[in-house]
């Protein structure tokens, strides 16, 4: 702050000179965590992207709105389907949206549609896929990781009408 002209000062008190701070040298990448370009991608990965977890939020509106079988679980079903919405998400670059949750419930037959009923054997397939993933990572992984990506840029509408070919799109073997 600055002092009137009637206050006495001292040399000690006045600005001192300084020297410009020289230009940065180069950055070189040298340490164990960081990456080397980007993000890397595959499989146990994971699917980095913005607002991941606003896929929870969003997952609450479908509860009590799925079709489930004796043996499968809400909670189960609803862990798989935030894992694919949020690779699908990450995918596009942007936070998980409903249409993403609509895409990974109706990919795997969760979403009651009379124009698209689950082939039998998704549901068996699914029964022991989704069979306790709402508390293991790696089971959500496991489910969604084989999920091809023009599977993932397709419209909801559209994987819900080719449920029969539920193995090619969700890149699972029966």
């Amino acid at each position: 702050m600055a002092a009137p002209d009637y206050v006495p000062t001292t040399t000690a008190d006045k600005p001192r000179p300084t020297l410009p701070l020289p230009p940065p040298g180069r950055w070189v990448s040298t340490r164990p965590a960081d990456l080397p370009s980007a993000q890397p991608r595959g499989r146990r990965l994971g699917s980095p992207g913005p607002d991941q977890g606003y896929a929870l939020l969003l997952a609450e509106r479908f509860k009590g709105k799925l079709r489930l079988t004796p043996g499968e679980h809400e909670e189960d079903a609803a862990a798989g389907a935030v894992a694919g919405a949020m690779r699908r998400a990450s995918i596009f670059g942007r936070a998980p949206v409903l249409s993403d949750l609509e895409f990974a419930f109706g990919l795997f037959g969760f979403i009651d549609d009379p124009l698209a009923d689950a082939p039998p054997d998704l549901v068996q397939w699914r029964r022991s896929a989704f069979k306790g993933a709402s508390h293991d990572y790696w089971d959500q992984r496991e489910i969604v990781d084989h999920i091809p990506d023009a599977t993932l840029r397709m419209a909801p509408a559209d994987v819900r009408r080719r449920l029969h070919d539920w193995k090619e799109l969700t890149g699972a073997q029966a």
